[in-house]
């Protein structure tokens, strides 16, 4: 929430248990109202389901107010997101996770259009623990700062990567959940169900005519490499989608760069470094100097 901006909606709390209505519709955080707020460290709050699309459309005239900085509104809209990507993978129903992850995404690429220092803005504030929502969302955000960097410029286009980074491990849900969080290696069993993730990506998206091959490439195709001795198809070089592509570089260059159970974060240019020197043959190498590029600006 933004402090004298007046809400739609209304907003709940949680005390012992149990959910407390805090701020009504027409109310604002200002003041000793905000200060409240947060001495309560009440981080967390809830919307109800019927007042859901009053929330998101809230959060769209905020990231569009030009009246805030960059800065400001890139918090808004990444905070926001967390709360609405986490539903889309609890969504037992891929269709509608589908659908809702259009406007988010749009958001995305609408905030990047509008803001020059946007890209910058969205990356200074990834995470640096690594979860599924997390890891999921702070793909997208690198994804569409790369694709824009490489030439990916029309919004249909953007948005295809912006959902296909999103997306692309969707096929995680079909694999046992004891699997995905195990703390350290996997053996060779696991590692083989691991590695069908790709797969049951395809096989969840491949029921909807509407989501593009695009995406559908980014889910099936990110595990793929440069040199050809990825999976699951062995794919290499220009056969391998130009989205897959980048989203193979951003998925692992958010896993080298966020706290994991057994391992400590790398800073981005040591992970970029690692990527070049002991990695180069899995990602695109023109792929990998931009994001040297996108580093360079942020860093500037």
């Amino acid at each position: 929430m933004h402090p004298n901006r007046k809400i739609t909606f209304d907003v709940y709390i949680t005390i012992g248990g149990r959910y407390v209505l805090y701020l009504r519709a027409g109310g604002s955080f200002e003041g000793e109202k905000l200060e409240h707020f947060i001495s309560k460290r009440a981080d967390i709050f809830y919307v109800r389901e019927e007042e859901r699309d009053a929330y998101k459309s809230y959060i769209k005239e905020r990231v569009e107010d030009s009246g805030l900085t960059a800065a400001e509104r890139a918090v808004i809209l990444k905070e926001s997101s967390f709360s609405l990507i986490e539903e889309l993978f609890e969504n037992p129903k891929v269709d509608e996770a589908l659908e809702e992850s259009k406007s988010v995404i749009s958001n995305f690429v609408t905030f990047i259009d509008s803001e020059p220092s946007a890209v910058a803005s969205l990356i200074g504030l990834s995470s640096h623990d690594f979860y599924t929502y997390n890891h999921s969302l702070d793909a997208a955000v690198y994804s569409l700062g790369l694709a824009k960097v490489v030439g990916i410029n029309s919004k249909e286009d953007l948005l295809d990567m912006g959902r296909g980074a999103l997306f692309h491990d969707i096929g995680k849900r079909k694999v046992p959940v004891e699997i995905i969080c195990k703390k350290g290696g996997l053996d060779e069993n696991e590692w083989a169900l691991m590695k069908k993730h790709p797969l049951y990506g395809l096989q969840l998206l491949i029921e909807f005519p509407d989501v593009s091959d695009a995406i559908k490439a980014c889910v099936f195709e990110h595990h793929e490499n440069h040199v050809g001795n990825g999976y699951p198809q062995g794919l290499k070089g220009e056969d391998i989608h130009v989205m897959a592509r980048i989203v193979a570089l951003t998925d692992t260059y958010d896993a080298l760069t966020t706290k994991r159970s057994y391992n400590d974060p790398m800073s981005p240019q040591d992970a970029l470094t690692m990527m070049k020197e002991k990695l180069s043959g899995r990602f695109h190498p023109d792929l990998l100097n931009s994001m040297y590029s996108v580093l360079f600006k942020l860093k500037k």
